[in-house]
């Protein structure tokens, strides 16, 4: 047998050199190690991993690779391949994911068939990822971490330390891609807030009433809530929910005109009623709803709130108008909100202020919302000391040639009385917004 010593064997031309023929077997004897320091091909898929040096801040990663992650100094973020190819596969070990969570970001590629990046937040824990194709994306395989929190998109999304937030200003879905193990995580907080009633036409219309409200905060959530809370959350599945954002209702399009209903939202088992028509048709009564609308002239008394009836209550009655003592001495009274009754016209013809809504810090923030629209003014007596609360609109003054102002968008606040030739306001429309927690 021949035998050939060497330190360095290279091609004499070109960039290929070929060791052995077909058919041959070319043996590695024991205890020999052979070293890569290039890119090795054709020894099998890149889920032969090579693992790599401890890694300390966040890193794109490259496919065959595993990576030991320190995140004793903060959370990292660790990138998965861009344009990956069937059989590319990562591994990663979460030293420290208890203290700091190891975000898995998916880089434009599905995770196991959804849009959601992966999280780890145990320490040692470990997970290797495999790349199927467009549609399942990134698998795991040989894993040991559970998710531990809920993945989900749909809406705006904020966060608020380890919470996130998906907040709907209009209609969607709401996607769950993956569930926590732990079934406490699964549970999300919410706020489903109806479209605004319309403000009701006359000297002086009724404001309308805000859309319905409800909350609910899960067990484990920490921002502080409004007194509607149920006071529990909704367990989500994965699954898609269809998430409606009710508009607000028109206001009375002319003298003596009653204002529309405001849409109602939803969100799973949720439905917060629309809020009620402001009255300003003569004979007609104000609407119910989630809150009342005001009356007006001359049928005064107030529309019921709380309808359909929830508990706790999700709005409150409107105020009752004022018939005055003669040509523009009439008021409406103001639309419900959601934490107190619409206040009625004075009885000098003043328009009543709106009912006031409530706060909650859902969105990370403290945030006033569904608010009653106020009643409009036909007496000569200036602006109204009572206005719009919450994101209702201000009452219209037919002595001062003031337009009623719509409730704000995406508060549920009702749409201000009109008075005589000058406009009511059209309901501001709903919100839903959705918060869970995401780490920690």
């Amino acid at each position: 047998m021949s035998k050939i010593e060497v330190n360095t064997v290279d091609v004499a031309s070109g960039s290929t050199l070929t060791i052995g023929s077909s058919g041959k077997t070319i043996t590695i004897p024991a205890g020999t190690t052979i070293a890569n320091s290039g890119t090795a091909t054709g020894f099998g898929s890149d889920s032969d991993i090579s693992w790599q040096s401890i890694v300390t801040s966040d890193t794109t990663m490259v496919a065959g690779r595993g990576y030991f992650v320190d995140s004793s100094g903060g959370t990292k973020t660790m990138t998965l391949p861009a344009s990956p190819a069937i059989g590319d596969a990562v591994s990663l070990v979460a030293l420290d994911g208890a203290t700091n969570a190891v975000t898995i970001a998916r880089n434009s590629s599905n995770i196991e068939g959804g849009t959601a990046n992966l999280s780890m937040t145990s320490d040692y824990g470990s997970v290797q990822l495999v790349f199927t194709d467009a549609s399942n994306g990134w698998v795991k395989v040989n894993n040991d971490v559970p998710d531990s929190f809920v993945g989900a998109t749909g809406g705006t999304v904020t966060t608020s330390g380890d919470f996130k937030i998906h907040t709907f200003n209009s209609s969607s879905n709401f996607v769950v891609a993956n569930t926590a193990t732990a079934p406490a995580n699964n549970e999300v907080s919410y706020v489903v807030v109806a479209g605004g009633g319309g403000g009701g036409r006359k000297c002086g219309g009724g404001g309308g009433g805000a859309g319905g409200f409800r909350e609910g905060k899960s067990t484990i959530d920490t921002y502080s809530a409004s007194p509607k809370n149920a006071p529990a959350g909704i367990t989500v599945a994965q699954t898609t929910y269809p998430i409606t954002v009710g508009a607000g209702g028109a206001g009375g399009p002319s003298n003596g005109t009653n204002g529309s209903q405001g849409s109602t939202s939803t969100f799973s088992t949720i439905t917060s009623g629309g809020g009620g028509y402001g009255q300003g048709q003569p004979g007609a009564s104000p609407g119910p709803g989630g809150s009342g609308g005001g009356g007006g002239n001359p049928s005064p008394t107030g529309g019921s709130g709380n309808v359909p009836p929830v508990s706790p209550p999700q709005g409150s009655n409107g105020g009752n108008g004022n018939t005055g003592g003669g040509s523009y001495q009439e008021g409406g009274g103001g639309g419900g909100g959601a934490g107190a009754v619409g206040t009625n016209a004075a009885g000098n013809a003043i328009g009543g202020p709106g009912g006031a809504g409530v706060t909650t810090a859902i969105p990370g923030s403290s945030l006033a919302i569904a608010g009653g629209g106020a009643g409009g003014t036909g007496g000569n007596h200036g602006f109204p000391t009572g206005e719009g609360a919450n994101g209702g609109g201000l009452g219209a003054n037919c002595q001062n040639n003031r337009n009623a102002t719509n409730g704000s968008a995406n508060t549920g606040g009702g749409g201000g009385g009109g008075a005589g030739t000058n406009t009511s306001g059209t309901g501001g429309a709903g919100v839903v917004i959705i918060r869970y927690k995401y780490q920690g």
